[in-house]
């Protein structure tokens, strides 16, 4: 971005090891080590363009949330002298990166190179995670697309019902806390954050199909009134993701003391019943998909054991998911909003599987500035609650 050459030249005036350079050629040329910090959308056109110019026999990495376009530019366009050693850090922008995972890549370089990489990396005191491209994009689209595709559902079915849902007691209190500054918390940041690993990630667009099934299966079943059909599939998907022999007698991710203290609105004294429609499809679609979420806890990222912690938190309590199961077929109260959210759900499917970047931004923009004027304070107390979840797991 040429228009801020001259600023950033100025700003970094008096420190002298810092040169600012007017474009990519200048920093490939002269640098050892040099990481693509751009969109996965745009990875190949930035790589085409720049790096030709990179300098012999330097390292050579990107930061994008799906490694496949982004390691098959660097093949297509880096000379073969180049050595690549790519990242990945799994937490977004506000969260400290002390002890959270950092994917480290050794795609093609020596083991001198991806050493040193390590090193200049470890500034950021992550737990280093080292993974191929491959397997890195399967545990991300495992861990982080559906987990994105319901928070952004949510958002959408709000949007469209007209709600704040912080300002109705039925979605204060619980998990309900959990629901909402999530999805504000996602829809607080950049529409390209999660465009890329939903659309150009292979595996996340079959896991994020397969969530808008679960949810379209769930509701229908809900709208039928076929309620031992809906225990049996309920209770099936429970057994086969949560009685793990790694989690059985293991204390909950999340407690009631927890789930309770961080709320956007006035929690009421009694909590309204809910069917928690998006956590059962979650789990559905675990089990369809033949995923067990704690598998990959060291390469998760907050927002994905929030989600796993409040999904748990539901199935490894029998009383509460029988009453669950109840009100899904007998309490019509939630039935408009389910609704709109199945609609959400398959919504963000179908522009994932068009692989439509314009229709995801437009889609995910509209929402983004309906919820705006809560975004600061959502945010803090996004923090404040995944300070809490890091403490404990």
């Amino acid at each position: 971005m040429k228009d801020k050459f001259a600023g950033l030249k100025g700003e970094f005036s008096d420190r002298e090891l810092v040169t600012i350079f007017e474009d990519g050629y200048g920093v490939s040329r002269s640098s050892d080590y040099i990481i693509y910090s751009v969109e996965a959308e745009a990875i190949d056109r930035v790589v085409a363009e720049y790096g030709r110019a990179t300098k012999k026999c330097a390292i050579v990495g990107g930061q994008t949330s799906c490694k496949a376009p982004e390691i098959a530019a660097f093949e297509r366009h880096l000379p073969s002298d180049i050595e690549i050693v790519s990242c990945h850090s799994l937490h977004g922008p506000n969260v400290d990166p002390t002890g959270q995972p950092l994917v480290l890549i050794k795609h093609r370089a020596s083991q001198q190179s991806f050493d040193l990489v390590t090193r200049i990396l470890a500034c950021f005191g992550s737990e280093h995670v080292h993974l191929s491209a491959r397997a890195h994009d399967r545990i991300t689209a495992d861990t982080q697309a559906v987990t994105h595709a319901a928070f952004l559902s949510m958002g959408t079915a709000w949007c469209a019902n007209n709600q704040f849902p912080w300002e109705h007691s039925r979605y204060v209190g619980g998990i309900e806390n959990v629901k909402c500054n999530i999805t504000l918390r996602i829809y607080s940041n950049k529409w390209h954050v999660y465009a890329g690993l939903a659309i150009l990630n292979p595996s996340a667009k079959q896991q994020i199909r397969q969530y808008a099934e679960s949810v379209t299966g769930l509701f229908k079943l809900m709208l039928g009134g076929h309620k031992a059909e809906l225990e049996e599939r309920i209770k099936t998907a429970g057994k086969a993701v949560f009685n793990t022999a790694g989690r059985r007698g293991e204390p909950l991710l999340l407690s009631d003391e927890v789930l309770n203290r961080f709320s956007l609105g006035k929690v009421p004294k009694e909590r309204t019943p809910n069917n928690h429609l998006s956590l059962l499809a979650m789990v559905d679609c675990w089990w369809k998909l033949g995923i067990v979420p704690y598998d990959h806890m060291i390469c998760s990222t907050p927002l994905f054991r929030l989600w796993l912690g409040v999904t748990e938190y539901l199935f490894r309590k029998p009383a509460l998911l029988d009453e669950i199961i109840d009100i899904a077929i007998e309490d019509n109260t939630f039935r408009s909003d389910d609704l709109e959210f199945t609609f959400a759900a398959r919504g963000w499917s179908d522009c994932v599987s068009f692989g439509d970047f314009s229709s995801y931004r437009d889609r995910f923009e509209k929402t983004q500035s309906y919820f705006a004027p809560r975004f600061p304070e959502a945010t803090r107390v996004g923090n404040e609650m995944i300070k809490v979840l890091l403490d404990r797991t």
